[in-house]
């Protein structure tokens, strides 16, 4: 059952999923992470870990699998408030698994 389907049956509906917000947020969360920001990308000791863009009604995030000069990517489409959350916990958890490697 969708989450939309789930909330109507509660009675009250969810706030329209605003991109332009939600990648606003993401951006400033990375900052707030100590990322620069350089064009659609968010990097760190000159490697670039993130890549942030709007895609019509959603946003598309891509985080390396692996920080490398060349690295492999794990792209997703977030089209919701959750997937958001989601998104930005998981990335936080890979964050700190790197920092455990290093």
């Amino acid at each position: 059952m969708s989450d939309s389907a789930v909330d109507a049956e509660r009675g009250f509906a969810l706030p329209p999923f605003k991109a332009d917000a939600a990648l606003s947020q993401l951006q400033r969360a990375l900052r707030d992470l100590k990322f620069s920001a350089r064009g659609d990308g968010f990097e760190m000791r000159g490697k670039r870990y993130v890549e942030l863009r709007l895609d019509g009604d959603a946003v598309l995030a891509g985080v390396v699998r692996k920080p490398a000069l060349t690295p492999e990517w794990d792209r997703v489409r977030i089209a919701s408030a959750t997937e958001q959350r989601k998104w930005l916990d998981g990335f936080k958890q890979r964050l700190a698994r790197w920092e455990r490697e290093d």
